[in-house]
């Protein structure tokens, strides 16, 4: 499990991103690189990490099903998700 305050420290980077998004695009189309510099560092896309959305582990993410490899696994077993169940031959 991740400590709290680094999915905290997550949830607030995407909310900045999506405050600043519309100045941040105005300000690379008109090449204005000193007004976008002045933007709070964690606005930028870049600085976002994917991570597991049950127990924020960063390494290991699955994209397509928003967790990690360890709770992929757990719910395929479970059978939580649709179409998938673990292979055996």
């Amino acid at each position: 499990m991740a400590k709290e305050s680094m999915k905290a420290r997550e949830v607030k980077r995407k909310k900045l991103i999506e405050k600043y998004a519309e100045k941040r695009t105005k300000y690379k189309k008109e090449g204005n690189y000193e007004a976008l510099h002045m933007l709070p560092r964690n606005s930028s896309k870049v600085r976002l990490h994917n991570r597991c959305s049950q127990t924020g582990r960063p390494k290991g993410y699955m994209r397509q099903f928003g967790v990690s490899r360890i709770v992929f696994r757990e719910m395929a077993s479970a059978g939580l998700i649709p179409g998938i169940k673990k292979a055996s031959w």
